[in-house]
C-alpha cells in the first residue's frame, strides 16, 4: 500500500480522527481525465455553507496535482467526508472558484491553516480553489 492507502485507511477506520488533518480530511473519488477510472486522492475539505473547498496547491509545486485535471475534465463525483461523526460518502459537483472570490477564499484558507498561505510564496501560478457542492445523488 502507498501513502494515500495508508492515509485512507486510517481515515476510515478511525472515523476522521487518525489522521494528519483530523476531520478535515476528505477522500475525492475522482474519476481520470484520460484513464476514465475512479482516483481516491486524500485532501484538506475546508467546510463552508455549500459544502467542502479544495485547494489544489500540490504543496506549492509548479504544476496542478493530477486530481485537479480530472475535477476540471469530470466535475460530478462522491467525496468520503466526515459528518455528524460518521465517515459518509457524498455526490458533489466541483467548480473552480475565480476572480475576487478566488482571493477572499483563499485568504479564509490561508488563516485557518496558514501553510496553505505559504504555498503561494513557492510558485508562480495561481493555486487553484475548488468548491464542492452536494448534489442529489
Amino acid at each position: 500500500m502507498g501513502w494515500n492507502d495508508d492515509v485512507i485507511e486510517e481515515f476510515r477506520s478511525s472515523k476522521g480522527t487518525e489522521n494528519y488533518w483530523g476531520p478535515k480530511l476528505i477522500v475525492l473519488h475522482s474519476i481520470g481525465a484520460k484513464s476514465g477510472e475512479t482516483r481516491l486522492n486524500p485532501v484538506v475539505g475546508f467546510r463552508n455553507e455549500h459544502g467542502w473547498r479544495v485547494v489544489a496547491s500540490k504543496g506549492g509545486t509548479p504544476e496542478n496535482p493530477a486530481w485537479y485535471h480530472n475535477l476540471r475534465a469530470n466535475p460530478s463525483f462522491e467525496i468520503e467526508a466526515l459528518v455528524d461523526g460518521e465517515v459518509v460518502t457524498v455526490p458533489v459537483t466541483a467548480t473552480e472558484i475565480t476572480g475576487d472570490e478566488w482571493r477572499d477564499a483563499y485568504s479564509a484558507i490561508a488563516a485557518e491553516e496558514p501553510q496553505f498561505g505559504e504555498y503561494l510564496t513557492k510558485t508562480d501560478r495561481r493555486i487553484p480553489v475548488l468548491q464542492l457542492t452536494p448534489r442529489a445523488g
